[in-house]
């Protein structure tokens, strides 16, 4: 297995692809953002995604966000690739993200259940996967077990390991769930009371921002979007990760923030048993949000990873 300790910055080329933007599944009404009902786990749930049309005929690509996250937190890169690739990037909203339905489950077989699910209805036979923090453990949760879905596997900041020890998240879903904002009141106003009330447990500004995106308004009364009561009751399932004795053989780049420590070398020999095939590059000077720190250096390793 080759370790990558810096990958060289490179810019990125803008070429002349039309990127054509199509919002999927949308859960809205009348204008104003209706929040996803409830359902039960015993089958998959309907996902929001956003699809970015390119001009060539590869395989698309398949984004999966990060805990806390949207399927937004990827539309700049996903225009970038189709610029850079010309094939097709689908985001996809998580259950219990995003606009996608609530649900009572959150483990990462119901998550799965959900993306094949979901690449059946568009027929799309098999895909790249490229899946930050929980998405990342999606994606290799999806390649260990539908292996025949997943062409090449992109695994940003995660590994399959348990992650427990190294987060703050029990802190931010208090912090989110203590937020009191009066109603009908501006929606920057909203922002900056809320802001004021994370900053208690949520040191980082950066990470209040984050949040933040999650703050919604409906009626004129302001709530969170993400479902903070399903991902309290499964945190232990979403920072740790299934058993798994198959493997993926597939290509496949495991891509982290040198100043983060979601993958330690510690996970290396749980990586290489699961995939064989697998590189680990760092991106110099990013965190654990790679994408945000380092757009440019994370669009060319993602380009060039994708090259025969």
């Amino acid at each position: 297995m080759s370790v990558f300790c810096s990958l060289l910055s490179r810019g990125l080329l803008c070429g002349r692809a039309t990127c054509r933007f199509v919002t999927g599944q949308q859960d809205f009404s009348g204008g104003v953002l209706r929040m996803a009902r409830a359902v039960g786990s015993t089958s998959p749930v309907n996902l929001t995604y956003d699809v970015f049309d390119g001009t060539g005929d590869g395989t698309p690509l398949v984004f999966l966000h990060g805990l806390f996250g949207s399927k937004s937190n990827f539309h700049s890169i996903a225009k970038s690739l189709v610029q850079r690739t010309g094939r097709k990037v689908l985001t996809v909203d998580a259950r219990n993200h995003g606009t996608s339905t609530h649900s009572t489950d959150l483990t990462y077989e119901a998550m799965t259940n959900d993306l094949t699910h979901l690449l059946a209805q568009l027929h799309i036979g098999k895909c790249v996967l490229i899946g930050h923090s929980m998405g990342g453990k999606v994606a290799m949760t999806t390649a260990l077990s539908q292996p025949g879905l997943v062409e090449r596997l992109v695994v940003v900041d995660i590994s399959p390991a348990q992650t427990t020890t190294r987060t703050n998240f029990h802190s931010y879903i208090q912090a989110m769930k203590d937020v009191k904002i009066s109603s009908d009141i501006p929606r920057s106003t909203a922002r900056r009371m809320a802001e004021d009330q994370l900053r208690k447990l949520v040191k980082e500004r950066s990470v209040r921002q984050f949040l933040l995106t999650n703050l919604v308004e409906q009626n004129g009364h302001y709530a969170w979007r993400v479902n903070l009561d399903a991902i309290a009751a499964h945190l232990d399932d979403i920072m740790s990760f299934p058993t798994f004795e198959t493997t993926y053989e597939g290509p496949t780049l495991f891509l982290g923030g040198a100043s983060s420590a979601y993958i330690s070398s510690e996970d290396y020999p749980e990586i290489q048993r699961l995939f064989p095939c697998a590189d680990i590059q760092y991106i110099p000077d990013a965190s654990h949000w790679i994408h945000a720190d380092k757009p440019l250096d994370f669009i060319s390793s993602i380009s060039s990873f994708l090259q025969p």
